[in-house]
Protein backbone atom coordinates (compact mmCIF):
# COMPACT_ATOMS: atom_id res chain seq x y z
CA UNK A 1 0.00 0.00 0.00
CA UNK A 2 1.23 3.37 -1.14
CA UNK A 3 0.60 7.26 -0.36
CA UNK A 4 1.91 9.44 -2.89
CA UNK A 5 1.80 13.21 -1.72
CA UNK A 6 2.21 16.92 -2.04
CA UNK A 7 2.16 15.94 -5.76
CA UNK A 8 0.89 17.89 -9.02
CA UNK A 9 -0.92 15.56 -10.95
CA UNK A 10 -1.81 15.49 -14.31
CA UNK A 11 -4.65 12.54 -14.55
CA UNK A 12 -4.59 12.36 -18.49
CA UNK A 13 -7.73 13.71 -18.92
CA UNK A 14 -7.07 17.06 -18.95
CA UNK A 15 -7.14 17.69 -15.23
CA UNK A 16 -4.31 18.86 -13.10
CA UNK A 17 -4.78 18.65 -9.24
CA UNK A 18 -2.71 20.11 -6.75
CA UNK A 19 -1.45 19.14 -3.38
CA UNK A 20 -3.76 15.95 -2.90
CA UNK A 21 -2.32 12.33 -2.00
CA UNK A 22 -2.69 9.66 -4.47
CA UNK A 23 -3.79 6.26 -2.47
CA UNK A 24 -2.67 2.94 -4.01
CA UNK A 25 -3.81 -0.71 -2.80
CA UNK A 26 -3.97 -4.12 -4.50
CA UNK A 27 -2.15 -2.50 -7.58
CA UNK A 28 -5.17 0.18 -7.96
CA UNK A 29 -5.55 3.67 -7.62
CA UNK A 30 -7.88 3.67 -4.32
CA UNK A 31 -8.41 7.09 -3.95
CA UNK A 32 -7.24 10.79 -4.60
CA UNK A 33 -7.61 12.76 -1.26
CA UNK A 34 -5.74 15.13 1.40
CA UNK A 35 -3.24 14.48 3.91
CA UNK A 36 -4.79 13.88 6.72
CA UNK A 37 -6.30 10.38 5.44
CA UNK A 38 -3.11 8.83 4.64
CA UNK A 39 -3.49 5.63 6.91
CA UNK A 40 -0.89 4.67 9.19
CA UNK A 41 -0.04 1.46 7.30
CA UNK A 42 0.66 3.49 4.21
CA UNK A 43 4.21 3.89 2.74
CA UNK A 44 4.53 7.51 1.60
CA UNK A 45 6.59 8.90 -0.92
CA UNK A 46 7.00 13.07 -0.68
CA UNK A 47 6.68 13.98 -4.59
CA UNK A 48 6.88 17.60 -3.44
CA UNK A 49 7.88 19.91 -6.65
CA UNK A 50 7.24 16.80 -8.72
CA UNK A 51 4.99 16.48 -11.26
CA UNK A 52 2.65 12.92 -11.84
CA UNK A 53 1.63 11.66 -14.95
CA UNK A 54 -0.45 8.09 -15.85
CA UNK A 55 2.27 5.61 -17.26
CA UNK A 56 2.71 6.47 -21.29
CA UNK A 57 1.70 4.08 -23.61
CA UNK A 58 3.14 3.36 -27.16
CA UNK A 59 0.14 1.91 -29.58
CA UNK A 60 2.60 0.59 -32.33
CA UNK A 61 5.49 -0.98 -31.44
CA UNK A 62 7.20 -4.36 -32.55
CA UNK A 63 8.93 -4.55 -29.09
CA UNK A 64 10.58 -8.00 -28.11
CA UNK A 65 9.77 -9.51 -31.91
CA UNK A 66 11.96 -7.05 -33.42
CA UNK A 67 15.37 -7.65 -31.03
CA UNK A 68 17.58 -4.31 -30.66
CA UNK A 69 21.18 -5.29 -31.62
CA UNK A 70 20.92 -9.09 -32.43
CA UNK A 71 19.96 -9.09 -36.11
CA UNK A 72 18.57 -12.06 -37.77
CA UNK A 73 18.17 -14.52 -35.13
CA UNK A 74 15.87 -11.82 -33.34
CA UNK A 75 13.91 -10.64 -35.87
CA UNK A 76 10.28 -12.12 -35.70
CA UNK A 77 7.66 -9.73 -36.83
CA UNK A 78 7.17 -10.67 -40.53
CA UNK A 79 6.30 -13.99 -41.30
CA UNK A 80 7.51 -13.23 -45.37
CA UNK A 81 6.42 -16.65 -46.15
CA UNK A 82 3.38 -15.56 -47.81
CA UNK A 83 1.79 -12.22 -48.08
CA UNK A 84 -1.01 -13.10 -46.34
CA UNK A 85 -0.70 -14.52 -42.41
CA UNK A 86 -3.67 -13.94 -40.54
CA UNK A 87 -2.76 -17.02 -38.22
CA UNK A 88 0.37 -15.87 -36.99
CA UNK A 89 0.20 -14.00 -33.43
CA UNK A 90 2.52 -11.53 -32.44
CA UNK A 91 2.99 -13.33 -28.67
CA UNK A 92 4.42 -16.18 -30.12
CA UNK A 93 7.67 -14.28 -31.21
CA UNK A 94 7.95 -11.83 -28.15
CA UNK A 95 11.34 -11.98 -25.73
CA UNK A 96 9.91 -10.24 -22.40
CA UNK A 97 13.74 -9.86 -21.81
CA UNK A 98 14.76 -7.83 -24.58
CA UNK A 99 16.35 -4.72 -24.16
CA UNK A 100 13.27 -2.43 -25.72
CA UNK A 101 11.21 -3.05 -22.61
CA UNK A 102 13.79 -2.32 -20.32
CA UNK A 103 14.59 1.34 -22.72
CA UNK A 104 10.89 1.79 -22.08
CA UNK A 105 10.01 1.39 -18.02
CA UNK A 106 13.06 3.92 -18.08
CA UNK A 107 11.23 6.33 -19.86
CA UNK A 108 7.90 5.87 -18.15
CA UNK A 109 6.50 4.18 -21.24
CA UNK A 110 4.17 1.22 -18.97
CA UNK A 111 1.97 -0.27 -21.81
CA UNK A 112 2.60 -0.76 -25.26
CA UNK A 113 0.73 -2.88 -28.09
CA UNK A 114 3.11 -5.10 -30.10
CA UNK A 115 2.38 -6.22 -33.37
CA UNK A 116 3.98 -8.30 -36.60
CA UNK A 117 5.58 -5.92 -39.33
CA UNK A 118 3.99 -4.35 -42.27
CA UNK A 119 5.51 -6.53 -45.24
CA UNK A 120 2.31 -8.19 -45.21
CA UNK A 121 -0.62 -7.70 -46.99
CA UNK A 122 -2.42 -9.10 -43.31
CA UNK A 123 0.19 -9.67 -41.08
CA UNK A 124 -1.41 -11.35 -37.61
CA UNK A 125 -2.29 -10.60 -34.46
CA UNK A 126 -1.30 -8.32 -32.12
CA UNK A 127 -1.23 -7.78 -28.24
CA UNK A 128 -1.41 -5.55 -25.77
CA UNK A 129 1.22 -5.87 -23.11
CA UNK A 130 2.14 -4.14 -19.59
CA UNK A 131 6.43 -3.65 -20.38
CA UNK A 132 7.54 -5.38 -16.66
CA UNK A 133 7.67 -8.96 -16.38
CA UNK A 134 9.48 -11.80 -17.77
CA UNK A 135 6.25 -13.77 -18.51
CA UNK A 136 4.58 -12.82 -21.49
CA UNK A 137 1.46 -14.17 -20.69
CA UNK A 138 1.37 -12.70 -17.44
CA UNK A 139 2.14 -9.16 -18.82
CA UNK A 140 -1.40 -9.55 -21.50
CA UNK A 141 -3.45 -6.66 -20.88
CA UNK A 142 -5.36 -7.56 -24.09
CA UNK A 143 -4.75 -10.38 -26.49
CA UNK A 144 -5.42 -10.18 -29.30
CA UNK A 145 -6.18 -6.53 -29.55
CA UNK A 146 -6.01 -6.43 -33.31
CA UNK A 147 -5.14 -7.61 -36.76
CA UNK A 148 -2.24 -5.83 -38.63
CA UNK A 149 -2.68 -5.16 -42.61
CA UNK A 150 -0.69 -3.09 -44.87
CA UNK A 151 -0.95 -1.04 -47.70
CA UNK A 152 1.48 1.01 -49.94
CA UNK A 153 5.30 0.56 -50.32
CA UNK A 154 5.61 -2.74 -48.03
CA UNK A 155 4.24 -5.63 -49.16
CA UNK A 156 4.51 -4.51 -52.84
CA UNK A 157 8.17 -4.44 -52.68
CA UNK A 158 9.00 -7.52 -49.97
CA UNK A 159 6.73 -9.97 -51.83
CA UNK A 160 6.10 -8.37 -55.81
CA UNK A 161 10.35 -8.90 -56.85
CA UNK A 162 9.34 -12.84 -55.64
CA UNK A 163 7.01 -12.79 -58.71
CA UNK A 164 3.48 -13.05 -56.10
CA UNK A 165 0.51 -11.24 -56.07
CA UNK A 166 0.57 -8.22 -54.65
CA UNK A 167 2.62 -6.31 -57.20
CA UNK A 168 0.54 -2.72 -57.64
CA UNK A 169 -1.73 -1.20 -54.70
CA UNK A 170 -4.44 -2.90 -56.11
CA UNK A 171 -3.49 -5.96 -55.77
CA UNK A 172 -2.60 -5.02 -52.45
CA UNK A 173 -6.18 -4.12 -51.65
CA UNK A 174 -7.56 -6.86 -53.64
CA UNK A 175 -5.95 -9.58 -51.76
CA UNK A 176 -7.45 -8.12 -48.39
CA UNK A 177 -10.75 -8.01 -49.87
CA UNK A 178 -10.77 -11.63 -50.94
CA UNK A 179 -9.39 -12.49 -47.52
CA UNK A 180 -12.42 -10.55 -46.07
CA UNK A 181 -14.78 -12.34 -48.05
CA UNK A 182 -13.01 -15.73 -47.30
CA UNK A 183 -13.31 -15.15 -43.51
CA UNK A 184 -17.39 -13.45 -44.18
CA UNK A 185 -17.97 -17.28 -45.76
CA UNK A 186 -16.27 -19.23 -43.03
CA UNK A 187 -18.70 -18.00 -40.67
CA UNK A 188 -21.23 -18.28 -42.52
CA UNK A 189 -20.97 -22.52 -42.75
CA UNK A 190 -18.84 -22.60 -46.42
CA UNK A 191 -16.13 -23.93 -44.62
CA UNK A 192 -16.54 -26.86 -42.62
CA UNK A 193 -13.02 -27.72 -41.69
CA UNK A 194 -11.17 -25.34 -38.66
CA UNK A 195 -8.61 -23.09 -39.81
CA UNK A 196 -6.90 -20.40 -38.05
CA UNK A 197 -6.15 -18.14 -40.47
CA UNK A 198 -9.90 -18.02 -40.92
CA UNK A 199 -10.66 -18.26 -37.19
CA UNK A 200 -8.52 -15.39 -36.72
CA UNK A 201 -9.71 -12.87 -39.59
CA UNK A 202 -13.35 -14.12 -38.39
CA UNK A 203 -12.70 -12.10 -34.84
CA UNK A 204 -12.64 -8.40 -37.52
CA UNK A 205 -15.56 -9.60 -39.53
CA UNK A 206 -17.78 -10.09 -36.01
CA UNK A 207 -16.07 -6.98 -34.65
CA UNK A 208 -14.06 -8.57 -31.47
CA UNK A 209 -11.08 -6.83 -32.97
CA UNK A 210 -10.15 -3.88 -35.00
CA UNK A 211 -7.97 -4.37 -38.10
CA UNK A 212 -5.26 -2.25 -37.92
CA UNK A 213 -3.86 -1.30 -41.11
CA UNK A 214 -0.64 0.21 -41.80
CA UNK A 215 -1.11 3.44 -44.35
CA UNK A 216 1.15 6.26 -44.76
CA UNK A 217 -0.30 7.98 -48.50
CA UNK A 218 -3.59 9.74 -48.87
CA UNK A 219 -4.61 7.06 -51.39
CA UNK A 220 -3.99 4.16 -48.95
CA UNK A 221 -5.74 5.89 -46.36
CA UNK A 222 -9.10 6.15 -48.60
CA UNK A 223 -8.68 2.67 -49.18
CA UNK A 224 -9.00 1.70 -46.05
CA UNK A 225 -11.90 3.74 -45.10
CA UNK A 226 -13.60 2.44 -48.75
CA UNK A 227 -12.87 -1.03 -46.98
CA UNK A 228 -13.80 -0.33 -43.63
CA UNK A 229 -17.63 0.71 -45.12
CA UNK A 230 -16.98 -2.46 -47.35
CA UNK A 231 -17.14 -4.93 -44.92
CA UNK A 232 -18.78 -2.61 -42.16
CA UNK A 233 -15.54 -3.62 -39.62
CA UNK A 234 -13.60 -1.58 -37.08
CA UNK A 235 -10.41 -0.10 -38.58
CA UNK A 236 -7.38 2.09 -37.11
CA UNK A 237 -4.84 3.85 -39.37
CA UNK A 238 -1.99 3.21 -38.61
CA UNK A 239 1.10 5.90 -39.20
CA UNK A 240 -1.73 7.99 -41.27
CA UNK A 241 1.75 10.41 -42.66
CA UNK A 242 -0.57 12.30 -45.02
CA UNK A 243 -3.85 12.62 -43.13
CA UNK A 244 -3.42 16.00 -42.89
CA UNK A 245 -4.09 16.01 -46.84
CA UNK A 246 -8.09 14.40 -46.03
CA UNK A 247 -8.46 15.22 -42.22
CA UNK A 248 -12.09 16.11 -42.88
CA UNK A 249 -13.10 13.26 -45.19
CA UNK A 250 -10.90 10.79 -42.65
CA UNK A 251 -13.08 13.21 -39.66
CA UNK A 252 -16.57 11.73 -41.29
CA UNK A 253 -16.01 8.46 -40.17
CA UNK A 254 -16.32 8.98 -36.49
CA UNK A 255 -15.02 5.99 -35.29
CA UNK A 256 -12.12 5.73 -36.65
CA UNK A 257 -8.81 6.51 -34.51
CA UNK A 258 -5.41 7.17 -35.51
CA UNK A 259 -1.71 6.75 -34.57
CA UNK A 260 0.25 8.70 -36.03
CA UNK A 261 4.52 8.41 -36.06
CA UNK A 262 6.92 7.77 -35.87
CA UNK A 263 7.77 11.33 -37.38
CA UNK A 264 11.13 11.72 -35.54
CA UNK A 265 12.20 9.45 -38.27
CA UNK A 266 13.64 10.06 -41.68
CA UNK A 267 12.10 10.17 -45.27
CA UNK A 268 13.52 6.33 -46.19
CA UNK A 269 11.05 6.13 -48.62
CA UNK A 270 8.95 7.37 -51.19
CA UNK A 271 5.79 7.74 -49.10
CA UNK A 272 7.18 9.65 -46.80
CA UNK A 273 7.76 12.17 -48.53
CA UNK A 274 5.20 14.75 -46.73
CA UNK A 275 6.02 13.79 -43.29
CA UNK A 276 5.74 16.44 -40.42
CA UNK A 277 4.70 17.21 -37.17
CA UNK A 278 1.93 19.49 -38.67
CA UNK A 279 -0.05 16.16 -39.75
CA UNK A 280 -1.22 15.53 -36.22
CA UNK A 281 -2.10 19.35 -35.43
CA UNK A 282 -4.34 19.00 -38.34
CA UNK A 283 -6.11 16.04 -37.54
CA UNK A 284 -6.46 16.79 -34.30
CA UNK A 285 -8.08 19.85 -35.24
CA UNK A 286 -10.28 17.93 -37.33
CA UNK A 287 -11.56 16.22 -34.60
CA UNK A 288 -10.40 12.95 -35.13
CA UNK A 289 -8.53 11.25 -31.73
CA UNK A 290 -4.76 10.76 -32.28
CA UNK A 291 -2.19 8.90 -30.51
CA UNK A 292 1.72 9.44 -31.10
CA UNK A 293 4.10 6.47 -31.69
CA UNK A 294 7.71 5.73 -32.31
CA UNK A 295 7.05 2.47 -34.22
CA UNK A 296 9.88 1.07 -32.36
CA UNK A 297 12.38 0.54 -32.92
CA UNK A 298 11.88 2.73 -36.37
CA UNK A 299 12.47 5.17 -33.42
CA UNK A 300 13.38 4.20 -29.41
CA UNK A 301 10.89 3.70 -27.67
CA UNK A 302 12.67 6.02 -25.16
CA UNK A 303 12.03 8.64 -27.97
CA UNK A 304 8.19 9.19 -27.06
CA UNK A 305 8.08 11.84 -25.28
CA UNK A 306 10.49 13.74 -27.49
CA UNK A 307 8.13 12.74 -30.11
CA UNK A 308 5.15 14.62 -27.94
CA UNK A 309 7.73 17.64 -27.42
CA UNK A 310 8.27 17.99 -31.16
CA UNK A 311 4.40 17.82 -32.00
CA UNK A 312 3.76 20.24 -29.14
CA UNK A 313 6.17 22.69 -31.08
CA UNK A 314 3.96 21.47 -34.42
CA UNK A 315 1.43 23.87 -32.73
CA UNK A 316 -0.49 20.90 -30.41
CA UNK A 317 -1.12 22.30 -26.57
CA UNK A 318 0.62 19.81 -23.92
CA UNK A 319 -2.52 18.69 -22.99
CA UNK A 320 -3.70 17.09 -26.19
CA UNK A 321 0.22 16.02 -26.46
CA UNK A 322 -0.42 14.06 -22.86
CA UNK A 323 -3.64 12.87 -24.01
CA UNK A 324 -2.33 11.09 -26.94
CA UNK A 325 0.26 9.54 -25.25
CA UNK A 326 -2.04 8.22 -22.11
CA UNK A 327 -5.77 8.33 -22.06
CA UNK A 328 -6.24 8.49 -25.64
CA UNK A 329 -3.57 5.84 -26.59
CA UNK A 330 -5.71 3.67 -24.20
CA UNK A 331 -8.68 4.26 -26.11
CA UNK A 332 -6.94 3.46 -29.55
CA UNK A 333 -6.37 -0.06 -27.41
CA UNK A 334 -9.93 -0.65 -26.33
CA UNK A 335 -7.83 -0.71 -22.80
CA UNK A 336 -9.34 2.54 -21.16
CA UNK A 337 -11.19 0.44 -18.27
CA UNK A 338 -7.85 -0.30 -17.32
CA UNK A 339 -4.69 2.22 -18.10
CA UNK A 340 -4.26 5.68 -19.77
CA UNK A 341 -5.32 7.82 -16.63
CA UNK A 342 -5.07 8.24 -12.89
CA UNK A 343 -8.69 7.30 -11.70
CA UNK A 344 -9.71 5.40 -8.49
CA UNK A 345 -10.57 1.60 -9.48
CA UNK A 346 -8.08 1.40 -12.64
CA UNK A 347 -4.48 0.31 -12.50
CA UNK A 348 -1.76 2.28 -10.61
CA UNK A 349 0.56 2.39 -13.46
CA UNK A 350 2.21 5.98 -12.94
CA UNK A 351 5.16 8.05 -12.99
CA UNK A 352 7.02 10.48 -10.72
CA UNK A 353 8.85 13.40 -12.91
CA UNK A 354 11.82 15.50 -11.27
CA UNK A 355 9.46 18.62 -13.41
CA UNK A 356 7.69 19.14 -16.05
CA UNK A 357 7.77 15.85 -18.77
CA UNK A 358 7.89 18.00 -21.69
CA UNK A 359 10.53 19.88 -20.77
CA UNK A 360 13.61 17.24 -21.98
CA UNK A 361 15.92 18.01 -19.18
CA UNK A 362 13.40 16.34 -16.80
CA UNK A 363 14.16 13.07 -15.50
CA UNK A 364 11.82 9.81 -14.85
CA UNK A 365 12.72 9.65 -10.93
CA UNK A 366 10.11 6.89 -10.03
CA UNK A 367 8.06 3.77 -12.66
CA UNK A 368 5.22 2.12 -11.12
CA UNK A 369 3.57 -0.68 -12.56
CA UNK A 370 0.03 -1.93 -10.80
CA UNK A 371 1.70 -0.15 -8.00
CA UNK A 372 4.88 -1.85 -7.84
CA UNK A 373 7.90 -0.02 -8.13
CA UNK A 374 10.24 -0.74 -11.21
Amino acid sequence: MLAIKNTTIFDGTGNKIEDKVILVKNGKFESITNDKAIPDSYQVIDAAGKMVTPGLIDVHTHLGVSEEGVGKEGSDFNETSSPITPQVRAIDGINPMEKGFEDARKSGVTTVQVMPGSANVIGGEMVVLKTAGHIVDEMVVKAPSGMKAALGENPKMVHGPKGKMPVTRMGVAARLREKLIEAQNYLNGEQKERKLDMENLAKVIRKEIPLRVHAHRADDILTVLRIKREFDIDVTIEHCTEGHHIADYIAKHEDVRVSVGPTMSSRSKVELKDKGWNTIKTLMDAGISCSITTDHPVVGISYLVTSAVHAINGGITEEQALRAITIDAAKHLGVADRVGSIEVGKDADFVIWSGNPFDLRSQVEHVFIEGKAI
